[in-house]
């Protein structure tokens, strides 16, 4: 099920064969799995999806290649390499690949990062390292998400703080560079951070903390920090700066090039929900505006090719091109192009958003599974099934953060691992003997091991590891997903009321929550209970102004992702729903919660 187009620079012929240096038009090319030829699973019938493409990541050098076995492979541009392709040689799980000028990074399963560059491993720049294992605070060493800048690496730990490492010619670790130029091991930047941008080509970072709240470092010199007119002369920012003047809504994603930014934000109430905002060096036309002038803040990249219902699903940004994906199979481009990387059929640069032409896509119903990766000066579109659903996924990420665990697993070594006894409750089997036996499997088991028991047990992924799967399968419920533990958890009467220890108040009525469900469902409830400076303990949050059904229908839905039956939807409902999403911050994995009442409205009428 693999399907990859490209457009660009033609920097691997090896991979992409017989076409010429510079390709102005999409092509579709067929990528061979090196691993499919060699026998690396002792299970012959391993499914066939774990041998699709899961992400590709390109920069300046390189283009790397991750696979849904979790597995990688690199090219090299031709002149530097003999040895094209290259296998990386990582034992653990490969679970992410992000690429700069001069370095390369990968996430594992077990948190780990490792990473190579000369600005990592100077001594050695093409061995691959374990730089969170560097950390000095070992209650950060278990990683949850890692972005390259051009010659820097970011790590964003479990405890949602981010270290940097590498260079910081343009103070873009946030230090000034007389007082550190450099360094070999990650230094924390940041606290209470929820997610890291930066680009394959940039010496600038953004982050974004729990409270959706914006700051950046680094290089600044064309206004690409979007700090404003006011800094427009600062080359270099030393310390993190609050960015202002942010469009209000949601931030889904923001992408550096090298002297510009893009920030997709979202809106439910407007049309179309998602806009796109640049700022920095109009230079090759990477802002997607009409007029040819710097940016000092973000404003909106007007795109009048959309339709009313067209929405931005995915975008991409290289050293100063950009791909936008919509949700009507569109492939809108602008920015620099001498290369073809806008996949034009020509090489001039584009100023304002053009739509291309692709080829007929294999899988163009489900093109919501279709990502965009852009290098340096080339472009690929490529097909790719999630692994997990949202929810897993974030169950996940909380089950590395100890202050949400409140039961403990002794592992054969005597260490200790902890997880979510609710979650393990309705995830287990009902025979309430199910933890005990789960206790007993783990005693046997190393670190690394019972870590892989437990995220099977939260996704009901066996490829995680089978033949640990095949140990527990006895003890879980092998047929639900993670939405109906979500609503077992709902509907169960006699739950432990202990067990539920956040407080929504209404008319006078209380009603008890567990936080690992408000954090995994709302943005509001996650920048609440994960930030280090909010007040943790038990407040009440009141919600008196909802009415009972759209009270109803939330609390049904954060659980469940489905609408309660049994209420008629009324243009009410669906006023105060809206106002709802926007106060909550809700989550919403597809279906989209709104659009499902207004489908359920249409039909009752």
């Amino acid at each position: 099920m693999n399907e990859i187009i490209f457009f660009g620079r033609n920097q691997n012929p090896i991979l992409i064969k017989n076409e010429s240096n510079i390709i102005t038009k999409p092509i579709q090319f067929k990528f061979e799995n090196e691993n499919e030829n060699e026998n690396e699973n002792e299970n012959e019938n391993e499914n066939e999806n774990e041998k699709q493409i899961k992400q590709i990541a390109t920069g300046f050098f390189s283009t790397i290649f991750l696979f849904k076995n979790g597995k990688a492979i690199e090219y090299l541009r031709e002149s530097d390499s003999n040895q094209n392709p290259v296998k990386i040689q990582i034992e653990e799980n490969i679970q992410k690949v992000t690429v700069g000028v001069h370095n390369e990074a990968i996430l594992t399963k077990e948190g780990n990062v490792f990473a190579k560059g000369k600005d990592i491993n100077p001594n050695n720049p093409n061995e691959f390292i374990n730089i969170s294992s560097l950390i000095k605070d070992k209650n950060d060493r278990i990683i949850q998400d890692v972005v390259s800048g051009a010659y820097s690496i970011y790590l964003l730990t479990s405890n949602q703080n981010v270290y940097g490492i590498g260079s910081n010619e343009y103070c873009q670790l946030g230090f000034d560079y007389e007082t550190l130029n450099e360094t070999e091991k990650p230094i924390l930047m940041m606290k209470n951070v929820s997610k890291i941008f930066s680009g394959n080509t940039s010496e600038h970072v953004i982050l974004l903390n729990s409270n959706q709240e914006l700051f950046g470092c680094g290089y600044n010199r064309y206004g690409q920090l979007g700090l404003g007119e006011s800094r427009r002369e600062e080359t270099k920012i030393q310390k993190l700066t609050k960015i202002q003047n942010i469009s209000k809504g949601k931030i889904i994603d923001i992408q550096c090039g090298s002297i510009h930014s893009i920030i997709l934000i979202e809106n439910e109430n407007q049309n179309p929900k998602r806009k796109l905002y640049s700022c920095g060096y109009y230079q090759n036309n990477g802002l997607g505006k009409k007029y040819r002038e710097n940016t000092y803040e973000f404003t909106e990249i007007k795109l009048s090719l959309f339709e009313n219902d067209d929405n931005i699903l995915d975008f991409s940004v290289g050293n100063a091109h950009t791909l936008i994906l919509t949700s009507k199979s569109k492939l809108i481009v602008f920015g620099y192009n001498e290369y073809g990387q806008l996949g034009t059929g020509d090489t001039k640069d584009q100023l304002i958003p053009i739509q291309i032409e692709l080829p007929k896509l294999r899988f163009n119903e489900n093109i919501s599974n279709y990502h965009l990766s852009c290098g340096y000066d080339n472009s690929f579109l490529y097909y790719s099934l999630s692994s997990f659903s949202n929810l897993e996924e974030d169950l996940i990420k909380l089950f590395r953060r100890k202050e949400f665990c409140n039961i403990s697993f002794k592992t054969k070594n005597g260490e200790i691992i902890s997880a979510h006894k609710l979650i393990l409750k309705y995830r287990l089997n009902q025979n309430q003997n199910q933890i005990e036996k789960l206790q007993e499997i783990i005693s046997n088991k190393s670190i690394k091991e019972s870590n892989e028991i437990f995220e099977m047990i939260y996704s009901n992924n066996s490829k995680i590891n089978q033949k640990l799967y095949f140990e527990i399968k006895e003890i879980i419920n092998l047929n639900e997903k993670i939405e109906e533990t979500m609503k077992r958890i709902y509907l169960n009467e006699n739950e432990n009321e202990n067990e539920k220890d956040f407080i929504i108040e209404r008319k006078e009525k209380q009603y008890k929550f567990p936080k690992l469900i408000l954090i995994m469902r709302s943005e509001l409830y996650r920048g609440m209970f994960l930030s280090v400076t909010e007040d943790k303990s038990n407040k009440v949050t009141d919600y008196s102004e909802l009415s009972n059904n759209s009270f109803q229908i939330f609390e049904y839905w954060i659980y469940s992702n489905q609408i309660k039956d049994g209420i008629e939807i009324t243009q009410e409902i669906i006023e105060e729903i809206k106002i709802g999403i926007d106060y909550f911050q809700l989550n919403q994995t597809n279906p989209n919660l709104f659009d499902l009442l207004i489908k359920k409205f249409n039909n009752q009428n």
